[in-house]
This record gives structure tokens, C-alpha cells and sequence, in this order.
């Protein structure tokens, strides 16, 4: 088929490179180039990478407005295919390819419908997470459904791992749904269920609850690892978390207290404890957990969260 592509950060590169494989990309669409690093150079996005990587045409745009949406009509192309692009695909640019546009999600849908799925998905505890391939409409990821697959997500991932794990099992899906769709065989069926949402997570989103079961606070560090990230504060001051788990075998001190060990810190959950091996102090670099802790010349415990 020939296809116009819109996606934005990594976990759509998977999927750009498989289609271009057994198909023809028209044009590539994503968002412009962002200033990253501390020197804030302006750098393309990792689809806008891949696509010239391909030698297919790049579009970059932050909104597909009148000139956009001209511009796509032009490609001719029969489906469009969108992956995490960050921005909205409205009328008439929903009917301009003959087979409208295809969207892969990063859940089961109608679950966590939104910008930051796998994420609230993490910090919800939910047993099941996947990728489902569903037609694009006006509504918010409430399109009738190609296909859906249930994918293994080990107990430690954080959200960049998770991602990249979905990311490679969508890039199959949306592969075979595009295959069915090319040769006529594509059914699409419309969701059950109860849908959830899953806006996009601030800042406050990574602040840890140590008044919380250890489930839920570990829970949660995964859901928001590594952005926003996990912090809680240390006498007022910011303290990000990068890596943690749940401790085994250790006294845990009491909720919201913390206690240097040889290989990090304990901090206390409601039934538990959260050890934590590297953090981030305000105004510093990341740094060993263990190491802060010696650096606070104390063997007592202090107060976190307050």
C-alpha cells in the first residue's frame, strides 16, 4: 500500500521501519525539531531520524492544520497510519487516504484511553497491559478496534522499558492489520467495556506516598520512570528517585523514614519498604543512594515526604 506515517518519539520508530519494509511511505509526518540537553539544541525527533535514515519525505508540523492536511492530500496515499505523534488528525484529513487512518495505541482498549496509557496502566497496578490497532475518529481513541494483544511486561519494567516492549509486539500488529486492510481481509469491531482515561502526567503525578503499601508506591515509581520521575522531598528540598525496588529480607522502617544500608537506602511504605539504589539530589547530579547517605553524616533515621 502507499502510506502516509505520523509519529513523533522512539516507540514509533519500531513501527515506521517495519511498514517500510512491505510498503511504500508517501511522506513521513512529526512534530519539529525540540531544543534538548542543557545546550537546548534544536534536534530532530527520533522519527524525523529514522525517516530521513529511510530517505522518505519528512513533514514536520505541530499541528496538521489547512496547509498540512493539503499537503498529505497530495501524497495520494490509500491509509494513514499514526503512532504517538502528539497532536490531533481532524476532519477532512481523517477521510483524505481512501482507507481513513489507523492508530496504535499502547493498551487494551477501551483502557486508558489518552496520552500517557502505559504509564497510568504501571501506576494502576493493572495485571494485563498491550497494544491495540484502531480506527482513527474524532473521539478520543474510541475508534472501532482492528486488533488487540495482551503483551508480557516483566514486574520490574519502569515506562521506558515497558514502552519499548509494546513498541516492538505493536510494530507486528499494526504490520499484519495494514497486510488485512491491503487485501480486503481487515474487520474492525467496536470496543466494550468501560473506558478509563490516561491524561498526560505532571509533575505531581511522580510524588511517592509513603503512607501507601509498598505495592502501590513501587507501583507508582515504575508508572512515572523516568519522566516526570519519582521524588519525594528531603527537608523541604527535592529528592528524585531514578532506581528502586522493593526491599526483601530487611527491617523496614516506619512510613515516610528513611535508613542508609550498604547498597542504598530503606525507605518506609505502610507494609514495607522501598530501598532505593540511585537518586537525585536538587541541584546535583545522580548519584548512589548509599553515597548521599554517607553524605549526610547521620546513622539515625530522618524524614522523607515532609
Amino acid at each position: 500500500m502507499r502510506l502516509v506515517f505520523a509519529g513523533t518519539p522512539a516507540p514509533a520508530v519500531p513501527t515506521l521501519l517495519a511498514l517500510a519494509e512491505r510498503h511504500e511511505i508517501a511522506a513521513v509526518v512529526t512534530r519539529p525539531d525540540a531544543p534538548l540537553g542543557r545546550k537546548r539544541v534544536l534536534t530532530p525527533s527520533p522519527v524525523a531520524a529514522a525517516a530521513e535514515q529511510l530517505g522518505i519525505p519528512v513533514i514536520k508540523a505541530a499541528r496538521l492544520d489547512d496547509e498540512v492536511t493539503a499537503r498529505i492530500r497530495d501524497l495520494d496515499a490509500e491509509l494513514g497510519v499514526i503512532v504517538a505523534y502528539g497532536g490531533l488528525v481532524r476532519e477532512p484529513l481523517l477521510s483524505t487516504p481512501v482507507h481513513g487512518w489507523i492508530n496504535l495505541h499502547f493498551s487494551l482498549l477501551p483502557a486508558w484511553r489518552g496520552a500517557a496509557p502505559v504509564q497510568r496502566a504501571l501506576i494502576a497496578g493493572d495485571p494485563e497491559i498491550g497494544v491495540s490497532v484502531f480506527q482513527l475518529v474524532p473521539a478520543l481513541d474510541a475508534g472501532d478496534v482492528f486488533g488487540m494483544r495482551a503483551v508480557h511486561i516483566p514486574a520490574d519494567a519502569t515506562a521506558d522499558t515497558a514502552l519499548g516492549i509494546l513498541a516492538a509486539d505493536g510494530a507486528d500488529l499494526t504490520g499484519d492489520i495494514v497486510a488485512a486492510i491491503a487485501d480486503g481481509t481487515a474487520v474492525a469491531t467496536p470496543q466494550t467495556g468501560e473506558p478509563t482515561l490516561a491524561p498526560k502526567l505532571s509533575l505531581e503525578d511522580g510524588l511517592l506516598d509513603w503512607s501507601q503499601p509498598l505495592a502501590a508506591v513501587y507501583a507508582r515509581y515504575r508508572g512515572v520512570t523516568p519522566e516526570p520521575g519519582a521524588h519525594t522531598t528531603v527537608e523541604g528540598a527535592r529528592l528524585k528517585i531514578l532506581e528502586a525496588a522493593p526491599a526483601v529480607d530487611a527491617p523496614a522502617p516506619s512510613p515516610g523514614e528513611a535508613t542508609g544500608t550498604r547498597s542504598g537506602v530503606l525507605i518506609g511504605c505502610a507494609d514495607g519498604a522501598l530501598e532505593v539504589t540511585r537518586l537525585q539530589p536538587a541541584g546535583k547530579g545522580p548519584m548512589n543512594a548509599a553515597d548521599w547517605w554517607r553524605g549526610l553524616r547521620t546513622d539515625a533515621t530522618i524524614e522523607v515526604g515532609s
